[in-house]
């Protein structure tokens, strides 16, 4: 097996660190409440990559800059402005890849969830093998809202985690919940004051660090079997994304969005 560190090149939009035998990796976007352009799925690709083959790493935190959010989903404003979340190194906007890789690296996965998870940013949450929330931390979906939706990971494995029946209410009334009711739901494992939220993250990843690596890479893979068939839907649903947010339904949703104004849909009831 390799034991040669691997060089992280230098991220715009993602912080990577190595403590001990974990890694953390932070979407650094504070000013956008650590919303996701095609750059940012880009690093955090290669970020999760390198925490994937880092021969110290046993176990990998996800969370985000500054108190205010974990992550707010895809950059709506960016959307607004150029009709696409960016550039991307690939000319791809790659997130049913970063989902895919959250499920598939051999190693548990934690979201500190230090703030706002909403949209994309609470897929990600949801696909991380646990999820420690602050006490100030909202959860849920805009997609409805703001021209956008997931129907792949972020609908049917979320169904998995609380249930159909509060999967639909998150996703068709788009209104956020606080901490305690997502722990009551099952999103999130526990909850702990802000301020002590990562310690408390380091600590249980120090203890995952203490386990039998390759048992917990069986765990991991037998947990993800039960539902690996979604990844086709997710590949289904992100074709139908990517057509469904160049439509004038979905232009109107970003466009209010960013105006801060009530969108209307009225024109699209019949399909756009």
């Amino acid at each position: 097996m390799p034991t040669d560190t691997p060089q992280v090149p230098d991220f715009e939009d993602v912080l990577y660190e190595v403590e001990e035998t974990f890694a953390v990796i932070t979407i650094n976007r504070p000013e956008a409440f650590n919303a996701f352009r095609s750059q940012t799925i880009d690093e955090l690709i290669e970020a999760f990559t390198f925490a994937w083959g880092d021969t110290r790493v046993r176990s990998i935190i996800l969370t985000g800059s500054g108190e205010k959010a974990f992550c707010a989903g895809g950059d709506v404003k960016q959307k607004a402005a150029t009709g696409d979340y960016g550039p991307s190194r690939y000319g791809m906007f790659r997130v049913s890849e970063l989902h895919k890789l959250i499920r598939d690296v051999p190693k548990p996965v934690i979201a500190a969830v230090n703030g706002v998870a909403v949209g994309g940013g609470h897929v990600l949450h949801v696909l991380c093998d646990i999820s420690y929330a602050a006490e100030h931390a909202r959860f849920g979906q805009a997609g409805p809202k703001v021209g956008s939706f997931d129907a792949g990971f972020g609908t049917a494995f979320l169904a998995r985690v609380v249930g159909e029946k509060r999967a639909r209410e998150i996703w068709y009334f788009t209104e956020l919940m606080d901490a305690q009711k997502a722990e009551r739901w099952g999103l999130v494992n526990d909850i702990v004051p802000g301020e002590e939220l990562l310690d408390f993250a380091k600590e249980r990843a120090r203890a995952l660090g203490r386990q039998a690596p390759t048992a917990l890479r069986f765990l991991k893979q037998s947990f993800n079997a039960d539902s690996d068939h979604q990844t086709g839907f997710t590949h289904l649903a992100m074709s139908a994304l990517d057509l469904y947010q160049h439509s004038p339904e979905s232009h109107e949703g970003a466009a209010a969005f960013s105006e801060k104004r009530a969108a209307d849909f009225t024109p699209y009831v019949n399909g756009f």
